[in-house]
């Protein structure tokens, strides 16, 4: 059921699973090309031992950051878009 008890259609949860996979894929791109700009030097060139600490664990916290900020922003997104354009609503601001 949605907020306004409603049950929702299938073409409706069909495009919320396909929304929660494209967000899900595209935060595991983002943080992975995060991660690997910011650590992979550290695995390329070398560096001391505290250096590579350094740049893994930023590029671990990074890549983290990046996957939550991504899979949020695109759910919300789709929330907010979601709403007004639903079929058989007389109510305007639904």
């Amino acid at each position: 059921m949605d907020a306004h008890g409603e049950r929702r259609t299938q073409g409706e949860r069909d495009a919320i699973t396909i929304e929660i996979g494209y967000a899900l894929c595209s935060a595991v791109f983002a943080a992975a090309v995060l991660f690997g700009a910011v650590a992979g030097p550290a695995y390329l060139f070398g560096p001391p031992p505290a250096v590579r600490s350094l740049l893994v664990g930023s590029g671990t916290v990074l890549a983290v950051v990046v996957f939550s900020a991504r899979v949020v922003s695109v759910l919300v997104r789709f929330d907010r878009g979601s709403r007004p354009g639903r079929p058989g609503r007389t109510n305007p601001e639904s």
